[in-house]
């Protein structure tokens, strides 16, 4: 944390004077641009293999054409395995270790939410601005505009006295369990950074993230005495009234809090609960004139900081244990996922920066967006330790959905962005 503020302290304080692109920045730009086609066909050779997090040969595939591509512009590369028993691919390593600037971490990653056994969708432009694919946007096409961007600067003024690390990871839509294992090697590499820059999907062009929330999640299990229906309410309200009681108060003592939710994904009740957490399925037998015995909900949690997640834990926990209805018993657990990245002004100062590569490049202001529009990501892991910029990938509509799009306009500016932000970094 000390690192972190001197180093929001020493970006702060520098004020850096409106400037136009200087000549070395135009041929980085003039190389993006002759570069289009190439790139485009690499986006959609990319997208148009499954890379399920849990197809690893599929993830494989990507990792070995990105791997191809950083050896072919000099970085030095390195696949990260993994423990069989994640039944996770692994991670791909890309660097180039110099002693000038500051030390650059970028993250992407190479699976996406689309498994083999879930309907195709291969990469197709739909009209002049618009194509669509399975992770075209979240991040097959964040993971171009790393590379293309990390191209165009080697190509044309070089990258030698540049330490840069492009980290793409295999699981982040689905990381391998637990997370110290699958995540330990992302996070001793970024920790010997300065700056970590995150490519999943931009907002456009005017905004960046300073801030994501983090994920966890929550298991409400609730028991009660099982009994004929008849008696319901008569000293004995059932596992599935307590069940919706608890939920009610969740909902009404903590749902007003901003960046805060909680989200009851699936829920189980009756007479006989089996329940599988890590598959989420439920098997359930009842009946209509049986009092419930058995109740469960699995849900997330999300939040900005470490302290409004402890908060709500520790309300959460409470309501459970208080007021409840005649006959019932019930117990929260709660399981860390992704850690969020909290606002900090070595972030914002991040922003400053960024902001005057793009009034430079003739794109407008850019400036923080707000948090509460973006999931977790793997950024979050290491944002403690450095300072952390994210969505700075590709722009489009429909992340995680059947049809999801990118921006084909908006592509080769955000390459440009990427480009000419990377240089100044490290220089």
């Amino acid at each position: 944390m000390k690192k972190l503020l001197l180093f929001a302290g020493v970006l702060i304080s520098f004020n850096v004077p409106a400037q136009k692109l200087s000549t070395e920045e135009k041929n980085i730009l003039a190389y993006v641009q002759r570069q289009m086609p190439q790139t485009m066909q690499l986006l959609q050779q990319l997208v148009d293999i499954n890379s399920g997090t849990l197809n690893v040969e599929g993830v494989k595939k990507v990792g070995a054409i990105l791997r191809a591509q950083f050896d072919r512009i000099g970085f030095t590369t390195e696949w990260i395995s993994l423990p069989d028993s994640m039944k996770r691919a692994g991670h791909l390593v890309a660097n180039i270790k110099g002693s000038k600037g500051r030390k650059l971490f970028l993250i992407g990653h190479m699976d996406t939410v689309f498994e083999p056994d879930m309907p195709a969708n291969p990469y197709r432009v739909l009209d002049d601005s618009t194509a669509t694919g399975q992770g075209v946007n979240d991040m097959k096409g964040g993971n171009v505009i790393i590379l293309a961007a990390l191209e165009a600067i080697q190509r044309t003024v070089g990258l030698k006295n540049a330490s840069v690390t492009a980290y793409f990871t295999g699981d982040e839509e689905d990381a391998g369990n637990p997370s110290s294992v699958s995540r330990a090697d992302f996070i001793n590499r970024a920790k010997s950074a300065d700056i970590a820059l995150g490519f999943e999907g931009a907002q456009g062009l005017s905004t960046v993230a300073t801030a994501r929330r983090g994920a966890s999640g929550w298991i409400l299990r609730v028991s009660a005495r099982q009994a004929h229906s008849s008696g319901i309410f008569q000293g004995n309200y059932g596992a599935i009234y307590e069940a919706a009681r608890i939920l009610t108060a969740f909902r009404e003592k903590l749902g007003n809090q901003r960046y805060l939710t909680f989200n009851p994904g699936i829920i189980a009740g009756g007479s006989e609960v089996g329940y599988d957490s890590a598959r989420l399925q439920a098997r359930i037998s009842a009946k209509t004139n049986i009092i419930a015995p058995s109740a469960i909900v699995h849900g997330d949690l999300r939040f900005l900081r470490e302290a409004q997640k402890d908060s709500a834990r520790m309300n959460m926990k409470a309501m459970v244990n208080m007021n409840n209805l005649p006959g019932t018993t019930a117990t929260i657990s709660f399981e860390d996922g992704i850690p969020s990245m909290e606002p900090t002004k070595a972030n914002n100062s991040l922003v400053f920066l960024l902001d005057k590569c793009t009034t430079d490049l003739g794109m407008g202001r850019t400036r923080a967006g707000d948090p509460g529009s973006r999931g977790a990501g793997d950024i979050s892991y290491v944002a403690k330790y450095l300072a952390c910029l994210d969505g700075l990938g590709a722009s489009g509509k429909g992340a995680h959905a059947p049809g999801e799009t990118l921006n084909l306009k908006e592509f080769p500016k955000l390459i440009e962005r990427a480009a000419i932000f990377i240089y100044r970094l490290t220089r």
